[in-house]
């Protein structure tokens, strides 16, 4: 199942509604994300959150004239409302998730929005945040990044886990061999590589990395 979320961050107008052209089982509106397909008459299947930045009327709106599932949860809560919609989309079986609007001006919450990608990954589902400038996921294991499917040019990867062992990276401009990645020091090592071939190999023996590609 393909799902999108729309959240509570950057949403940017243009680059979003080209995104949703694509086919999604579900659409899941959060917060003022909810005001975004309300502006742009697009119908959720969906709809989470404590609703602390949106219009009450537009809420008030889903409510009398829709019959779409609406989950409200209190603001003093031990969740953010992206996590509650990622929760949402792995309950309803989501095996690929695309997050719109989990970037912007408040770095808490987008540190908090990569940290949440983990749920999808421990239940083998893929995730990503995207923008128009970055494309961020989380990888364990082996990973291959096509050239031809690359986000931008450029790409890095940064330990999510304190430690990442056994790191090895072949087609890239900066390859690497059975390299132990660790946030005490040597996360910056993986920042800003590029594919020189048709495809970048990514190997990891034990750990999680943050692959975030790159158009500049």
């Amino acid at each position: 199942m393909n799902t999108v979320i729309l959240t509570g961050g950057d949403i940017q107008e243009e680059f979003a509604l080209q995104i949703l052209e694509n086919a999604f089982d579900k659409v899941i509106a959060v917060d003022k994300g909810l005001g975004f397909c309300y502006g742009h008459d697009i119908v959720p299947t969906n709809i989470v959150g404590d609703f602390d930045t949106l219009d009450h009327r537009i809420l008030e709106w889903y409510r009398q004239n829709t019959t779409i599932e609406i989950r409200e949860y209190n603001p003093v809560k031990d969740a953010t409302d992206t996590q509650i919609a990622v929760e949402l989309a792995l309950e309803l079986g989501s095996s690929h998730i695309t997050i719109l609007g989990a970037t912007g001006s408040r770095i808490d919450h987008v540190l908090g929005n990569i940290q949440t990608m983990y749920l999808a990954l421990e239940k083998g589902a893929d995730c990503v945040i995207l923008d128009t400038h970055n494309r961020v996921r989380l990888i364990r294991g082996d990973f291959t990044l096509s050239r031809k499917e690359q986000y931008g040019d450029y790409f890095s990867l940064i330990p999510f886990t304190t430690d990442v062992t056994g790191v090895t990276l072949r087609g890239v401009k900066y390859p690497l061999t059975d390299y132990h990645f660790t946030v005490l020091g040597s996360a910056s090592l993986g920042v800003s590589n590029e594919i020189s071939g048709e495809e970048a190999k990514i190997h990891m023996e034990s750990g999680v990395l943050i692959l975030i590609e790159s158009r500049d």
